[in-house]
């Protein structure tokens, strides 16, 4: 199996946001099977199409905190955020080609 950049903990993640440009994180859990099934799609888009993005993983059920801090209450959740900032926000039912229409704008404007 693939293995994706997790986040650990509270301080791992807030110091992603600090220091990173661009950054995808991917709120999931390992039970969830619609999840393991998106992830890869969703992973392959941004070493595809958004390079500069970098991907994360975290695991709702080792770190509720960060789940409830960013008010994820339900998965798989997609949060994008841009110097800092959360740009983008995606629950449930996240179709690949909508994602990618949605990143265009932002990533063109961040890295051209």
């Amino acid at each position: 199996a693939m293995r994706f950049p997790t986040v650990k903990n509270l301080n791992h993640f807030q110091d992603i946001i600090k220091n990173k440009t661009a950054v995808m994180f991917y709120f999931s859990n390992e039970a969830c099977n619609v999840c393991k099934v998106l992830k890869p799609k969703v992973f392959e888009l941004l070493q595809q199409d958004f390079p500069e993005i970098d991907f994360y993983y975290i695991d709702i059920e080792k770190l509720p905190d960060i789940a409830a801090q960013n008010s994820v209450f339900s998965i798989p959740t997609i949060l994008v955020f841009f110097d800092g900032a959360e740009f983008i926000r995606k629950s449930r039912y996240i179709g690949i080609e909508e994602l990618k229409q949605e990143l265009n704008r932002p990533y063109e404007i961040m890295f051209t």
